[in-house]
């Protein structure tokens, strides 16, 4: 992405490679306004998830396996941005009936990435909310990309990421979740990749 590129900018007016500059420098100095947006923070959250696969992917790589193409990371940190959009909103119950609750479609997709990032040998790619998840009790479904490490068994990780991702959404969402389908588009570390 360019920084001329609107799609580099989030709602707030910060770009993905602002970001990208204050994560790589160790996020300091502070900056109180990165600190305390949302939006920023989720994609600082999700750019420091990243950098921590990149480097061990690169540890791994020196071990046994060549490193991914850089299209590869490319295409994550793409993905990344596009989730952080806070894109509708989702009702949560309350018992009083003068307030209103809501959470984000970005922050469930964050949600759902940082509990996929604790499954070994397996990355999320684009996480989709289909149907009418603004209505409460209507049934939506979740599809999910993802890349397997080589040598893992693609079945047993799916099946991993699938029941993963129906407990944390039915622990932390109001979403009536019918589906939860899991594509792998690509491995990582594939012997005789470049």
């Amino acid at each position: 992405m360019s920084a001329d590129d609107d799609s580099s900018t989030l709602d707030c007016g910060r770009t993905i490679d602002e970001l990208s500059s204050y994560v790589e420098a160790g996020r300091t100095p502070r900056d109180p306004h990165i600190e305390s947006c949302p939006d920023c923070l989720n994609a600082v959250e999700a750019l420091e998830r990243v950098g921590q696969l990149s480097r061990d992917l690169v540890a791994d790589d020196a071990e046994r396996m060549p490193r991914p193409p850089e299209s590869w990371f490319e295409g994550i940190l793409s993905v990344i941005h596009s989730e952080l959009r806070a894109g509708r909103s989702f009702p949560i119950h309350h018992p009083d009936p003068r307030v209103t609750i809501t959470v984000t479609e970005g922050a469930v997709r964050s949600l759902v990435r940082s509990s996929a990032d604790a499954l070994d040998g397996i990355y999320l790619g684009r996480t989709e909310i289909v149907g009418d998840a603004e209505t409460p009790g209507a049934p939506v479904r979740i599809d999910l990309t993802a890349s397997v490490a080589w040598g893992r068994s693609i079945p047993d990780l799916t099946s991993a990421l699938r029941d993963l991702v129906y407990r944390v959404l039915a622990e932390h969402t109001e979403l009536n979740v019918t589906a939860v389908n899991v594509a792998v588009e690509e491995l990582h570390g594939t012997e005789g990749e470049e």
